[in-house]
């Protein structure tokens, strides 16, 4: 069995044309996914978008780095230390 870590992804969505993109990558990575939580925020115009995982690191890794290759998002990971 391979070693998981959990982790929160901060997703701010700067530019709704991405998000066709974005929620097929998420999609493809869905079985890791716990929940996920967005919310709009109209009058700055933005979206915020939490994701939360339990995969191995490298999954997680890749993850964040095509995610972070849309452009029109910003993409932060915090990883727990269980």
């Amino acid at each position: 069995m391979t070693d998981t870590r959990i982790a929160m992804i901060a997703i701010v969505v700067e530019d709704r044309n991405c998000t066709n993109e974005l929620n097929q990558v998420l999609h493809e990575y869905g079985s890791f996914i716990i929940g996920r939580m967005g919310i709009p925020y109209r009058e700055k115009s933005v979206s915020l978008i939490s994701v939360a995982l339990d995969a191995p690191m490298d999954t997680i890794s890749a993850l964040t780095g095509r995610l972070g290759n849309i452009q029109g998002l910003t993409v932060k990971t915090a990883y727990s230390k269980v």
